[in-house]
């Protein structure tokens, strides 16, 4: 994410002035994240009707599956073709050369998948698993086409198009999966819906990005693509350590059921960082890339990103952290209130993940991908061995693991990534005090009341509500009170407003 328009520091291209290129990456940010807004809502919507309509079994089968394609899936060559965006010119033999690169890995894929499907089905013993894995085979086909023309379209800043095409296929994946779930097809449901969002999005983003040509096998002169891609290929491998590394260690160590309540409450805590954030640096990337050669524009606008996204992301979460227990016994029920516990901790921690991540966009477009590499080598290494320590304590101990990880992680992408950028731990830290204070002083104080009204003991969905309309209220309150210029900012990036003074760079 990056910041608004009037107040957007560096140009893009040579010609384009600051004001017009801000414009356009606030036009990039409104269009990538309402749409995904939009598209997670239609695929929620869907996802909860079917889940009537099908057995635990279905999904039990479907899950085997995800695991053997979550390991493939991050050798799919996205990566390769990110380096279009972050080269300074692109000609069109660089864009066939990375179209048959991608041709190459997603075939290669494919066909590991289709003839390994076999080797899968016998360790988890169940032979259905080898038919489920050669028909998803098929979405690794649908990736070139998926992966040239976005990245080509997000280099242009144009997420217009981008998102009506996202959109169309979220209506059709949901659409195939209730009307497969109608018709009776059992997990076949959960494999024809991906595949038919994953084809959807193929065909229509070559067609809006008028990209159809034809793929080059002379891979000459491509050592940045592949150098770029290789780095962002082996960050993406030791995120993949990180962040299965949890279920894979209490897998083995705790009973299903209170593994399930654990692995809920991940998904719940996560759900801003995961489905929210990275959209925004799907902007960012592309954004900070043409404004590269301005250290003090990519500074700047850093710093105001970590700023702004952290005046909705505390609150969110240190809102989540006091109000878990009567919102799960609202939603959920009380027998998903065993979440509580882990919820509160991880929430707190994933407010410093969530800057944390937004370190790799403007490294990665700085040309220097190889510093998320090393960051996410120190996210494989520190997270698995806070969790094996935190185990000894049971899922709660796991839980804590997460509050002791995440700080040492930002202050490890930190340090990386300060000769480059020029900024340090405390610039990040000052940048997000603004939210970070006054939803610490909210929870607080909400804290106290849901006590209250629990001692009373009133229902939970009212407690629910008046929490949230207390909590709302007191953030806003105090951010007047103590960050006036805050709401300032945020009122200028609603309104398109000049600000008073225009300060220089530094």
């Amino acid at each position: 994410m990056v910041s608004e328009s009037a107040e957007f520091k560096g140009g893009g291209a040579e010609g384009e002035s600051p004001e017009n290129f801000g414009r356009r990456v606030r036009s990039a940010v409104i269009w990538r994240s309402g749409s995904q807004i939009l598209a997670q809502i239609i695929t929620w919507g869907s996802t909860l009707m079917v889940i009537r309509l099908l057995d635990p079994a279905d999904y039990g089968l479907f899950a085997m599956t995800q695991v053997v394609l979550a390991f493939l899936a991050f050798l799919n060559g996205w990566g390769f073709a990110s380096a279009l965006v972050q080269s300074d010119s692109v000609t069109p033999f660089r864009i066939r050369q990375a179209f048959g690169l991608l041709l190459l890995l997603n075939a290669l894929l494919a066909a590991i998948q289709f003839f390994g499907a076999p080797v899968a089905a016998a360790y988890y013993g169940q032979p259905m698993v080898a038919d489920l894995l050669r028909v998803q085979a098929l979405m690794f086909l649908a990736t070139p086409f998926i992966a040239l023309p976005e990245v080509m379209m997000s280099r242009a800043l144009d997420f217009r198009r981008m998102a009506f095409v996202n959109l169309a296929a979220a209506l059709v994946g949901a659409g195939t999966a209730l009307g497969c779930a109608l018709a009776g097809y059992g997990v076949w449901t959960l494999v024809y819906a991906p595949i038919a969002l994953f084809w959807t999005r193929a065909i229509g983003l070559t067609i809006a990005a008028r990209l159809l040509v034809w793929p080059s096998f002379d891979f000459r002169g491509c050592g940045q693509i592949i150098g770029f891609g290789s780095a962002v290929l082996f960050s993406q491998f030791f995120w993949l350590i990180q962040s299965q590394s949890d279920i894979f260690i209490a897998g083995a160590r705790f009973e299903p059921h209170a593994l399930g309540l654990y692995a809920e409450a991940l998904f719940l805590a996560q759900i801003f960082m995961a489905k929210f954030v990275p959209p925004l640096n799907e902007v960012a990337f592309p954004a900070y890339a043409r404004i590269k050669h301005d250290m003090a524009a990519v500074r700047w606008n850093f710093l105001k990103t970590v700023r702004l996204l952290t005046l909705v992301a505390a609150p969110f979460y240190c809102g989540l952290a006091v109000v878990a227990a009567p919102m799960i016994e609202t939603l959920f029920g009380v027998k998903w209130l065993g979440m509580a516990p882990y919820i509160q901790l991880i929430s707190l921690a994933l407010m410093l993940m969530t800057v944390q991540i937004l370190f790799a966009p403007v490294t990665n477009a700085l040309g220097k991908p190889s510093i998320s590499m090393f960051v996410a080598m120190g996210g494989a290494i520190v997270f698995p061995a806070a969790f094996l320590i935190g185990a000894q304590w049971g899922l709660i101990g796991m839980a804590w693991a997460w509050l002791v990880a995440a700080p040492l992680l930002l202050i490890v992408t930190a340090r990386l990534s300060a000769p480059l950028l020029g900024v340090s731990l405390w610039d990040v830290a000052r940048a997000m005090l603004p939210g970070l204070a006054p939803a610490l002083l909210m929870a607080i104080a909400v804290g106290f009341a849901g006590q209250a009204l629990a001692a009373l003991g009133w229902a939970p969905p009212i407690r629910l509500l008046l929490l949230v309309g207390l909590g709302v209220a007191l953030y806003g309150a105090l951010l007047w009170l103590l960050e006036r210029e805050a709401i300032a900012e945020v009122l200028r990036l609603i309104l398109r407003r000049q600000p008073p003074v225009e300060e220089p760079a530094a």
